[in-house]
C-alpha cells in the first residue's frame, strides 16, 4: 500500500554522459560531475557499466568516481579482466551482466543457471573483497534459485520486456510481464535476496514497478540522461524521485 513500504532507492546510470563526451572527445561533459549532481538531487547511488570496448565510461572515469568516494555500482561482464579491475577499484557493488560487443545495450538477463560454475568463482572473489554482488536476471524462478545458491546479495530484475510492452500499448502482454516481475520479486525476497529492477524505465512506466513492495532499488539511466537535455539533470532526477516516492 502506498505510504507503507520502505523508501525505494534510486541508482542513476551515468554511462550516456560519457557517451556524449566520447562523441567529440575531450573532457566535457564530465561523468563525475553528473554523478555528484545526481546524488545531490536525490539519487542513492551511481551505476556505471565498464564495457570491454569502453564505449561509455572508461577506466579513468571509474577511478575518478572511486577516488571521489561516490557509491558506485559497477556493471560488468563476468570476465577475468573485469574481475581484476573490480578487485582493484573496490566499488560498493558489482552487478554482473551479460555482454555482447555488437549490442547497443544489454539485451537480456544473465544465464545464471547455465554459467553457475564460473559465476560462483567470480561471486566468491568479489565477496571476499567485501564487494556486494548483484546479478542482472530475467524474472525467472530458476535464475533466482541459482542466484541464491551462488550467494549473491541481490538480483536486478530485467524490466526491458515490460517497458517495451507498455510502450507498444500491448495491455495483455504488459499485464503478464508485470505479474512475472511481481512474482519474481516475491520469490527473491522469500529467498533472502535483495531485489532491484531496471532497464527501459522512465516517467511513463516506472510507477507500477516502483509499487512492487519487495523491490528496494530501481536502476535508471538512459531515460534520465536523455530527459536532462530538456529539463536539466537535477530537475529530472527530482521528478523521478517524487514519482518513486508517490508509488509507495
Amino acid at each position: 500500500m502506498a505510504g507503507h513500504s520502505p523508501r525505494l532507492r534510486l541508482g542513476v546510470n551515468i554511462d550516456h554522459v560519457a557517451t556524449l563526451r566520447n562523441a567529440r572527445g575531450g573532457a566535457h561533459p564530465d561523468p563525475l560531475r553528473a554523478a555528484q549532481l545526481a546524488l545531490a538531487a536525490g539519487a542513492d547511488g551511481i551505476t556505471a557499466h565498464l564495457r570491454e570496448d569502453r564505449r561509455h565510461i572508461d577506466d579513468r572515469d571509474l577511478a575518478a568516481l572511486i577516488d571521489a568516494k561516490i557509491p558506485v555500482n559497477l556493471e560488468m561482464a563476468a570476465t577475468d579482466e573485469m574481475l581484476k579491475i573490480a578487485l582493484a577499484s573496490r566499488p560498493a557493488w558489482c552487478c554482473l551482466v551479460p555482454e555482447h560487443r555488437e549490442e547497443r545495450t544489454t539485451e537480456g538477463g544473465l544465464n545464471v543457471v547455465g554459467n553457475a560454475n564460473w559465476l560462483k568463482t567470480v561471486v566468491a572473489s568479489l565477496k571476499r573483497a567485501r564487494i556486494s554482488v548483484s546479478l542482472f536476471i530475467e524474472p525467472d524462478p530458476r535464475q533466482i534459485e541459482a542466484a541464491r545458491d551462488l550467494g549473491a546479495e541481490a538480483v536486478e530484475l530485467h524490466t526491458g520486456a515490460w517497458s517495451n510492452a507498455v510502450e507498444g500499448g500491448n495491455r495483455d502482454e504488459s499485464g503478464r510481464l508485470l505479474a512475472a516481475l511481481q512474482n519474481a520479486a516475491r520469490e527473491a525476497s522469500r529467498a533472502g535476496i535483495e531485489v532491484h529492477a531496471g532497464h527501459g524505465l522512465g516517467f511513463a512506466n516506472a510507477g507500477p514497478v516502483a509499487a512492487i513492495p519487495e523491490i528496494v532499488e530501481l536502476q535508471i539511466g538512459h531515460f534520465l540522461i536523455g530527459e536532462a537535455v530538456f529539463s536539466g539533470l537535477e530537475a529530472t532526477i527530482r521528478q523521478m524521485r517524487k514519482l518513486m516516492d508517490d508509488s509507495r
